[in-house]
């Protein structure tokens, strides 16, 4: 990162007027508008704009799942399923062939577009945050359920978004999800290493006014008494009372007995701890209400209850409730100790529960879900709103149970309406992923948790492997470019099809702003600018991103190296005067030219159709190093032709440009067209020169699009 040119950018922009402001900017950050870009996708399918989508709708949040692992487990590798398959098609029944890595690691279902890149490369990570923000996710979810924390990686994200969010840029804020069943562990080790010693505070996801953590809070106490074998269950009746005695030897802070509900939901009870028998001082008690089936009800106490015997009970059903018995009789009871480290934990965080089940739905209040198959659940808060819903690409469900990913019948990017079609229905146009979203648009809640972006690996299995499915060669979570659930773009395939997927269902959850009318002024291209004083808007980039990136991938041979990134453009503008359209272009330091290789690119959708010219883009100027030309497209292909002369003039870090409308095509009454800059890029002729080489504004495939007064 160019920091001090980066900073020196910002002061300058920051004496420059926004059309508007974001109603979710936090204060201090750079707008770029991004909900305002227009854009094209591989597939021909048009981003939605506000008039399509609305407006802004206040108080809807974006959460994406994303994965901390990737070159974090040996050296071996990478293996990569589909390469694989293609040099050996029956490797799927040869678990011995040498083409695969050892039994249990990680292989790799694809490419990424950024290669088979480490989660602390910085170059991806600027770049991750980036897309994100631009698509307009709020939150990075990370994955740490196997009870590892990968402290070396969400370091190296932090300190990245961090420094990127100094830079006055939008970043996603950064939460964890932790082992369903036993999250203690981790918990206090990233309470312990990340919140209390308070590393990148702006980072953290909050909700409801606290840092937001998905763990189960009930199973975060050390266990003083733990009596769990579950022999017999007992319904409550409705006017009676079951209830156990225990005796502690010091202090605790909680007590909870399992519920069975024999499958029913909607039960609750009231959960009641006495001094001394069933007849002693009340203690506390609690309504328990939506109680999970075979799920733990406890009180939690404000301050720790001193050492002595004590009476827990269930009383006042209402639907099916009762408790489990061990074999002796006994019923099943946990009683809790809390240390400091805990009790700090437990006021600290906003908690939810993480529902690990694709099918049950909500089992209790202030529970979360992070994948379902389709209807999802709107899942609640602590009063039973819905709060929040999952949205996936895929899911490693079969028949109706959970599986593997590699069965071909689980539900792959292509299933809709109950079915998975065979390889003759695969279309990579994301029909599972618009359903599960046509749910979540139909639910609407405050939170949207996608599944995911960058997960790209899947231990290899066998058929021992106790999910449905399972064969000879088993992968659970990732398989191939079907069969995997992905929204990073990929290295060849569908390429970045679902982030533009995401985009445009961002747009539609959350709404946009609509697109400003330019206001224009008469511009002299005489390399002075001050004529552009009072044009707007003003159509901004990301600070300090042309490509730089020089690290390890995975394993020990892959290097990464891209110092490509020259000019950074940080900013533009449209005017038309008459007969004319000009533009201009503001970098974040003196522009750099060479006779090889020319000052930024100007790219022109004069027609706003996909079809015609390269990535839709029916002109280009400054292609031609050393002359200020428009060149016309040819073919649809990255060919030019045509150069004709142009108005253009540089001074320290400004170009502008000035081009006739007739040479463009334009009609009379024509009010409208989509712009692109482009410095150093590689000029290969495929959309990824976009994202991975030079500089680009707006990012990637996006366009900024100038609508202008109809002409008098």
């Amino acid at each position: 990162m160019k920091t001090p040119r980066a900073l020196a950018a910002l002061l300058i922009l920051g004496s420059l007027l926004a059309p508007y402001r974001s109603a979710s900017a936090e204060e201090g950050q750079r707008d770029l508008f991004s909900d305002t870009w227009v854009a094209v996708d591989g597939l021909g399918r048009r981003l939605p704009t506000a008039e399509e989508v609305g407006p802004p709708k206040p108080g809807k949040t974006v959460a994406i799942f994303y994965f901390l692992w990737l070159g974090r487990s040996g050296e071996q590798g990478p293996f990569d399923i589909t390469k694989i398959l293609a040099a050996a098609p029956n490797a799927m029944k040869e678990p011995q062939n040498p083409l695969w890595g050892p039994l249990h690691y990680p292989h790799h279902w694809g490419e990424s577009i950024f290669g088979y890149y480490r989660n602390d490369d910085p170059g991806v990570l600027r770049k991750h945050a980036q897309m994100l923000a631009d698509a307009g996710v709020d939150a990075v979810f990370f994955d740490v359920t196997n009870q590892l924390t990968y402290p070396e990686s969400w370091k190296a994200l932090g300190a990245e978004f961090d420094a990127m969010r100094k830079q006055g840029l939008r970043v996603p804020k950064m939460a964890f999800l932790t082992p369903f069943w036993a999250p203690r562990k981790v918990v206090r080790e990233l309470y312990e290493q990340l919140y209390k010693p308070g590393l990148h505070p702006d980072l953290w996801f909050r909700w409801k006014g606290k840092p937001l953590i998905l763990a189960d809070p009930d199973l975060l106490t050390d266990d003083v008494i733990k009596r769990e074998r579950h022999a017999t269950s007992v319904p409550l009746e409705p006017g009676s009372t079951l209830g156990t005695a225990f005796t502690v030897d010091g202090p605790f802070d909680s007590a909870a007995l399992a519920t069975p509900t024999w499958g029913d939901r909607g039960s609750s009870a009231t959960l009641t701890l006495r001094r001394g028998d069933a007849k002693g001082e009340v203690v506390a008690s609690k309504r328990v209400e939506e109680v999970r089936d075979n799920a733990w009800q406890a009180i939690t106490l404000d301050a720790p209850a001193p050492a002595g015997v004590y009476h827990l009970e269930l009383s006042e059903p209402k639907g099916r409730i009762g408790v489990w018995k061990d074999r002796r009789g006994e019923l099943n009871l946990r009683v809790g100790r809390n240390d400091e480290v805990t009790r700090e934990i437990l006021s600290f965080f906003t908690f939810r529960r993480p529902q690990p089940d694709y099918f049950q739905g909500p089992t209790a209040r202030a529970q979360w879900s992070w994948l379902e198959v389709h209807p999802q659940n709107a899942f609640p808060d602590e009063e039973g709103r819905p709060e929040q819903v999952s949205v996936g690409v895929g899911q490693n469900a079969v028949d109706g149970k959970l599986g593997v990913l590699s069965h071909p019948r689980s539900h792959g990017r292509s299933f809709s309406n109950g079915r998975q079609p065979g390889p003759e229905g695969v279309d990579f146009t994301g029909k599972n992923f618009a359903e599960q979203w046509s749910r979540a648009h139909e639910l609407d809640p405050p939170l949207v948790f996608v599944t995911g972006w960058n997960e790209w690996i899947a231990g290899r299995f066998d058929q021992t492997f106790p999910l449905a499915g399972a064969d000879v060669v088993t992968f659970v979570d990732q398989f191939n470019r079907e069969f995997s659930r992905d929204i990073e773009p990929m290295k060849g395939g569908h390429g970045d099809a679902f982030y533009y997927q995401l985009a445009s269902e961002v747009r539609r959850y959350k709404g946009a702003r609509p697109i400003p009318v330019v206001t224009s002024k008469p511009i002299a291209i005489d390399g002075r600018f001050d004529d552009w004083e009072g044009v707007g808007p003003e159509f901004r980039d990301t600070i300090g991103d042309p490509a730089d990136r020089d690290f390890p991938g995975w394993g020990t041979t892959l290097r990464y190296v891209n110092h490509t990134g020259r000019n950074d453009l940080v900013a533009a503008k449209a005017s038309r005067d008459g007969d004319r359209v000009a533009f201009q272009l503001q970098c974040g330091a003196p522009i750099k030219a060479t006779p090889e290789m020319g000052g930024p690119m100007l790219f022109l959708d004069v027609d706003s159709d996909p079809k015609t010219g390269w990535l839709g883009y029916d002109f280009v100027v400054g292609r031609t190093p050393g002359r200020p030309t428009l060149e016309r497209n040819v073919g649809g292909q990255y060919e030019w032709s045509e150069p004709r002369p142009v108005d253009a003039a540089t001074a320290d870090a400004r170009l502008e440009v000035s081009v006739p409308a007739d040479a463009l095509g334009l009609k009379p009454g024509w009010t409208s067209l989509d712009f692109k800059w482009a410095d150093a890029i590689a000029e290969t002729g495929d959309w990824s020169d976009f994202t991975l080489h030079g500089d680009s504004a707006p990012n990637d495939r996006f366009n900024y699009r100038a609508v202008f007064e109809a002409a008098r």
